[in-house]
């Protein structure tokens, strides 16, 4: 008997996997490639120099960068309604966001990474280096969006492709090492030319370098940097008021109070 893996039909509460023979009906070799696609904003976070990290101060770190992520889109009123459940990336995180219209992508990089870049910089200054590590956090993140596919053991799609390439640049890693800042952003083309360019509230083009070229599919993607320290360039004027800013951000965070329910994130 051949026993090649199949899909069983049937629908909501249908089977997983069964073996070819066993009985029952199943579904044609094309209907085993069916995929539908999900409009998902896509915000995603690396910390730098995690593998130099001992394993209980990576422990600690993912649960710190948990917890800001969460205080972050909870204080810019992205509450977990609005999102899907972290997806763990070992030193990172994956965000998706629903496309509702009380979340639109403008939220995202204002004020969403001005306030996790506060919450860093203000845990960041707490912490001291010692013999044990150093617990002190700096990320690159990317913000993207697109069609998002899950087959039921993960997320998958091109659109996740260019925003991971784009997190893990050389260009983007190097914009990091270069700055003070505890945050580093990269948009891709598509929120760059959708959202930054045009200026909405809180957002300054000026602020943002195309830094990155790559190629994904056989096309061609630019990522946009922008740096909250100033140091990618022609951002360097911006990242002082922003730093300037700073103890005004915290002044709000206080004040601000946390929004959403659901299931807590990992860690």
């Amino acid at each position: 008997m051949n026993y090649e893996t199949a899909v069983r039909g049937g629908g909501p509460g249908a089977g997983g996997p069964v073996l070819a023979g066993a009985p029952g009906p199943l579904v044609p070799a094309a209907g085993r490639a069916r995929v539908r696609p999900r409009y998902r904003a896509i915000l995603a976070v690396d910390i730098e120099g995690s593998t130099a990290r001992t394993d209980p101060v990576k422990a600690e770190l993912r649960r710190t960068l948990y917890r800001l992520l969460e205080e972050a889109f909870n204080r810019a009123g992205i509450g977990r309604r609005y999102r899907e459940e972290y997806v763990d990336r070992g030193d990172g995180a994956l965000v998706l966001v629903h496309p509702f219209d009380e979340v639109p992508k403008t939220l995202l990089l204002h004020p969403v990474i001005p306030i996790l870049s506060a919450l860093l910089a203000e845990y960041n200054s707490a912490q001291t280096i010692s013999p044990g590590g150093d617990r002190r956090i700096r990320v690159r993140v990317v913000v993207h969006a697109g069609e998002v596919h899950n087959d039921g053991h993960g997320n998958f799609g091109e659109a996740l492709d260019v925003a991971f390439r784009l997190l893990d640049s050389a260009e983007a890693k190097d914009a990091l090492r270069r700055t003070r800042a505890p945050l580093v952003l990269v948009v891709s083309e598509d929120i760059y030319h959708s959202i930054v360019r045009h200026g909405y509230e809180g957002i300054r083009a000026d602020s943002y370098v195309p830094l990155v070229r790559l190629e994904v599919t056989g096309r061609s993607h630019q990522g946009w940097v922008h740096d909250l320290g100033g140091g990618t360039g022609p951002a360097r004027a911006h990242g002082r008021a922003a730093r300037a800013g700073l103890p005004g951000w915290r002044r709000r965070l206080r004040a601000l109070s946390v929004s959403g329910g659901g299931p807590r994130p990992p860690g």
